[in-house]
């Protein structure tokens, strides 16, 4: 049986377009699992309605809802660091393959992406799995990705 998250992640990433084909490779389930545990610590995902869809309202990370398909640094009025807002302005756009690089050190990653080897990212290294971070993808995604 296929699961409800799994079925919208699937509808998320075919209405894409053109101008961006995301790639949903995870288990959408799987991933509320580990956001619950790890992400919502930090992170909320808040519809434009303002209701909490996921998490528990955290406000260190950006809200995490259209996420998948967005430029880094995108969300008005959120305090990013300046290596983020980099990153963003060189256009990094939140992909699978992006946050599978980014989530295990953030810092490194933005360092290598924006080419300045001083800079820090404000996310702390987290240890999760490779397929975890693609699970988390999915789940978000499931709530609607960024057009």
């Amino acid at each position: 049986m296929i699961s409800k998250f799994a079925i919208a992640a699937t509808a998320a990433a075919m209405i894409a377009g053109p101008a961006l084909a995301l790639d949903v490779t995870g288990d959408a389930a799987a991933g509320e699992k580990v956001f619950n545990k790890v992400c919502q610590t930090c992170h909320v995902v808040k519809n434009d309605a303002g209701e909490v869809v996921a998490g528990r309202n955290a406000k260190v990370g950006p809200n995490l809802f259209q996420m998948p398909g967005r430029h880094a640094a995108a969300i008005d009025g959120f305090r990013y660091s300046k290596l983020m807002k980099e990153a963003g302005e060189k256009g990094l756009v939140w992909t699978e393959e992006e946050l599978v690089k980014y989530v295990p050190n953030p810092t490194d990653f933005l360092r290598n992406y924006t080419e300045d080897p001083k800079g820090r990212g404000l996310m702390t290294n987290q240890r999760v799995k490779e397929q975890e971070i693609r699970d988390v993808f999915a789940y978000i995604a499931s709530f609607g990705i960024h057009e």
